[in-house]
């Protein structure tokens, strides 16, 4: 045997050895993916196939006849092709209950678009039963709903989190590993940046064989030495810098020959942007027609209590940071008006009228707003628009949290996920800031449909809240 074999027979054998599990490799997972994704495809089959087989059943009085047959012939590849390009079968999916559900149940309504479709364009009309094909295609949408939440349940006891095998790497670095991380100190196992030495790629190739995803912490020194080590390892890779924790960067990209950073993008896609613009219009447009006496009203007591316009505008703080003029119903007498909100309204609040003291108990005086939204200045769900001038405690407020203009990377809302949990009113303390604040992150980074429904219907609960005033 030559030296240079030897050695590697050595850096081989110290990383793979024969024999039971080796404590110095992580774990595979790559194979449990694969098992577990094979049974996902099984189980939404056979879940498809009795729905269908039900709805026939149930349409034919009692029998499943040759008809019946031929739906699932069609719709069942149908099915699988359409979750296959949906991504309802990926190993995401596995651990993500509402989005492998999502996918699912798109992928059956595709599914019965390409039955129609083939139907259509073969003349088979007579041979396929539609009534067959709606109600098992329901039935098969509620029941693999059913399916993927017992299996994403199933998954989380049998396997827990470990469906990715992570690495972490420490080169001569001080780092706190997180729970289920595979924590590989690079000095005790013999690993090092030497792009001249074969045997050491090769060392770590191996190290890092079972690997699905390596973190490396090391020296600032040696990053550039180990991303080029890395970048054939066929892993997914990526190198700790501290030096961008400032910058909170969300990914890179290359901008003529030189690499840059992402560090901000919009929360909603142009297709969110549309859909929610769409129900916006569409309930401001309804509530204004519903709401016009109560409008009438309103404007005559506050015309009649206190001497001045109707309506209020204050300056205020909207998407990408633009100032836009929000309307409300006045409450306040017009010689202490406060158009810069440098003083939050407090209890018994001398500058307040009669009539605008019931107006904001109720939050009446937010009504207005629904012009502000036609207008496209404001959603009825967002983080709810502040003046220039606002302070909590003794300092504005984007001076006690740097985040703050995080919040406005959507339209402000007439209500949002801060005002249901009770953080409205004046803000005296930084705390009051704060509550807010963490609540708008909050909305913004898992944004759907869904929940701004469900916000709209908790904001019918805190209308009359302790706070308003």
């Amino acid at each position: 045997m030559t030296v240079t074999s030897e050695v590697r027979w050595r850096a081989q054998a110290e990383i793979t050895p024969h024999g039971a599990g080796n404590p110095l490799m992580p774990p595979r997972r790559s194979r449990l993916r694969m098992k577990l994704q094979l049974s996902l495809v099984v189980c939404d089959v056979i879940v498809l196939g009795a729905s269908i087989a039900l709805a026939g059943y149930i349409w034919a009085g009692g029998r499943i006849g040759m008809n019946t047959t031929q739906i699932m012939a069609v719709f069942i590849p149908f099915y699988v092709l359409a979750a296959l390009n949906c991504g309802a079968f990926a190993a995401g999916v596995l651990g993500d209950r509402r989005r492998g559900t999502e996918m699912a149940v798109r992928s059956v309504l595709l599914a019965c678009a390409g039955v129609v479709l083939a139907v259509f364009f073969l003349k088979a009309g007579e041979q396929i039963s539609r009534m067959t094909l709606v109600i098992g295609g329901v039935m098969g949408a509620l029941f693999i709903g059913v399916e993927r939440g017992v299996v994403h349940t199933l998954v989380r006891q049998w396997c827990g989190a470990d469906l990715y095998s992570e690495v972490l790497v420490i080169d001569e670095s001080q780092i706190a590993p997180p729970p289920g991380v595979f924590v590989m100190d690079a000095k005790s196992v013999g690993l090092r940046c030497d792009l001249r030495d074969p045997l050491m790629l090769d060392r770590i190739g191996r190290a890092l064989a079972h690997a699905d995803r390596v973190v490396i912490a090391c020296p600032p020194e040696r990053r550039r030495d180990w991303a080029m080590m890395l970048k054939g390892a066929n892993v997914d890779a990526h190198i700790i810098n501290t030096d961008l924790n400032a910058l909170g960067p969300l990914g890179t990209d290359n901008f003529a020959g030189h690499a840059t950073v992402k560090v901000a993008a919009g929360p909603l896609t142009l297709r969110q942007r549309l859909l929610k613009r769409g129900l916006d219009i569409a309930l401001a447009a309804a509530t204004l027609i519903i709401l016009s006496p109560l409008f009438l009203l309103v404007a005559l007591a506050i015309r009649l209590d206190s001497p001045g316009p109707i309506f209020f505008v204050q300056t205020r703080v909207g998407r990408g940071n633009r100032l836009f003029g929000i309307y409300k119903f006045r409450s306040m007498r017009t010689e202490t008006s406060d158009a810069n909100g440098n003083r939050s309204a407090y209890r018994d609040d001398d500058r307040i009228t009669r009539v605008g003291r019931f107006i904001r108990a109720t939050s009446i005086d937010e009504l207005p707003q629904l012009l502000n939204i036609l207008r496209g200045d404001m959603s009825f769900v967002g983080p709810r628009p502040h003046a220039l001038g606002s302070l909590a405690g003794n300092l504005l407020f984007w001076e006690i949290d740097d985040r703050y203009w995080h919040r406005h990377a959507c339209k402000p809302g007439l209500t949002g996920l801060a005002q249901i949990r009770g953080y409205r009113g004046a803000t005296h303390r930084e705390l009051d800031l704060t509550n807010r604040l963490q609540a708008d992150l909050e909305y913004l980074s898992g944004w759907t449909v869904l929940r701004d429904i469900s916000i709209l219907f908790a904001t019918l609960k805190v209308v009359v809240h302790r706070n308003a005033y």
